[in-house]
């Protein structure tokens, strides 16, 4: 009763304290409110509006909800996902966004924002390269080997030289600031012969392909391709990063020491660390996804000391991650849902905040934009095709292989934000390769329909 007394008095006399002074400040006027107008009940909201966190969080609203309904209207043409997301990064660029609403795109997209966008966007593409080592399985490897190393090989080594050769042609016009003539061929070469592994692999699982001989042929191919393509990638970096020939055997020396350690070192030591009640858990424990995350991130700083960027270590860090139990295939799950949702998207916007399809205006930027389509698409699908035929494979089934090999998807936007960030591709042939990536891509699916269906028979045959 003492206890109900006392908590009721302390509660209505507290308020009555409260409503009294609050009565007698009323109309009180503090030093800065005299004299002062009625201010805009909506300039606070306004005003918070322009801290990087508020603008930040409404770049990601934007760009992940694009993405989002760009993806399922892809999915529904019958083409991937990730193609939507793509082309909705470059439609929320300075291309079509910037072009219609001007000045909606510069408060959500000005250019002093774009710092954070972009660290967040590389911390997103080393996650996912994390994911495509983990995906990266060698046993496909050991079935026809020399039909697989004898595609891949081609699949690079062609386009590769047809990059090079336009490099010829491109680079008074169109090279960066920083570029010389061996680092703007070098990533010319890149840009024709990279595959996007993860999107072949999706490709061939939305048409229920990645379990037929086509499919596995085409996935072990992409897998050499993809090892390839990224150590000549590596090494571009450092001779297009390094000061002088001393510079670039050194960021060569190291790198080489970084993948030895890697192999050699980690990858052995990890199941233990990591231990067997762990690896075949249902649920990854907290201590292991730490022990996972440090790993990604110190392999990305270690090859971003070295000079040829963090990616490369990220993407070697998922290459030593143990495969035994389903191990790979559960983090790669936790951490492909975060980054495929989340941090690809700003990537892609990031991408086509650099992307000035208003430099193709006129019809030579258009015909440049189609004689690098035809280049990529000849020497890739060419190459590919005629390999896969000499190793034995159909007609249309090389034909079939060429054309998943012609996809070049996110992995090459990553090469050619590198070189762009180098200074070494200039806004109009980065736009261009963009382009090249996104329509190669596109062409895949209607290319695998059209190669499958039989060749019909003349009409003299089909009459009898």
């Amino acid at each position: 009763m003492k206890l109900t007394a006392f908590y009721v008095s302390t509660v209505v006399l507290g308020l009555l304290a409260i409503i009294g002074v609050m009565h007698v400040g009323t109309g009180w006027e503090g030093p800065a409110a005299v004299g002062a107008t009625a201010a805009d009940p909506f300039a606070p909201l306004l005003s918070r509006l322009d801290s990087p966190l508020a603008r930040l969080f409404l770049q990601i609203i934007v760009i992940i909800a694009a993405a989002r309904l760009a993806g399922l209207v892809f999915r529904r043409m019958g083409l991937p996902a990730v193609v939507g997301e793509m082309t909705a990064g470059i439609l929320l660029g300075p291309s079509l966004f910037g072009l219609v609403a001007p000045g909606l795109f510069a408060a959500i997209f000005p250019a002093d924002s774009l710092g954070t966008l972009r660290l967040l966007s590389q911390v997103g593409i080393c996650l996912f390269m994390f994911a495509v080592g983990m995906d990266l399985d060698l046993a496909h490897l050991r079935n026809r080997a020399r039909a697989v190393v004898a595609v891949s090989h081609a699949s690079i080594v062609v386009p590769y030289a047809f990059g090079v050769g336009l490099a010829l042609f491109l680079f008074q016009d169109y090279a960066g600031p920083s570029a010389s003539f061996t680092s703007f061929a070098l990533f010319m070469g890149i840009s024709m012969c990279i595959t996007a592994f993860p999107v072949l692999v999706r490709i061939l699982q939305e048409r229920g392909l990645s379990r037929t001989p086509l499919g596995q042929m085409a996935i072990a191919c992409a897998a050499v391709d993809d090892i390839t393509a990224w150590s000549i990638m590596a090494f571009v970096v450092a001779i297009a990063g390094a000061t002088g020939l001393g510079g670039a055997v050194v960021t060569l020396a190291l790198a080489g020491l970084f993948v030895a350690a890697m192999l050699l070192v980690v990858r052995p030591l990890l199941p233990r660390l990591i231990g067997e009640r762990a690896l075949a858990a249902e649920e990854p424990q907290t201590g292991v996804l730490a022990l996972v995350v440090l790993l990604v991130t110190t392999g990305s700083l270690m090859t971003e000391l070295i000079g040829i960027h963090a990616l490369f270590g990220a993407f070697l860090a998922g290459a030593v991650m143990p495969s035994v139990k389903g191990f790979r295939h559960r983090i790669g799950l936790r951490v492909e849902s975060f980054s495929s949702v989340m941090l690809l998207p700003l990537f892609f916007a990031f991408t086509g905040l650099r992307t000035r399809m208003d430099l193709l205006g006129d019809t030579d930027g258009w015909l440049l934009c189609l004689v690098v389509v035809a280049v990529a698409t000849a020497g890739k699908l060419g190459a590919s095709a005629v390999a896969a035929r000499l190793a034995g494979m159909e007609l249309r089934q090389a034909l079939q292989v060429g054309a998943l090999m012609n996809t070049r998807g996110l992995m090459e936007l990553i090469a050619l934000n590198i070189g762009y960030d180098m200074g070494i591709l200039s806004p109009m042939i980065f736009t261009v390769l963009v382009m090249m990536a996104v329509i190669t891509t596109i062409m895949t699916g209607p290319l695998l329909t059209l190669f499958s269906r039989p060749a019909r028979a003349p009409a003299a045959v089909r009459a009898r």
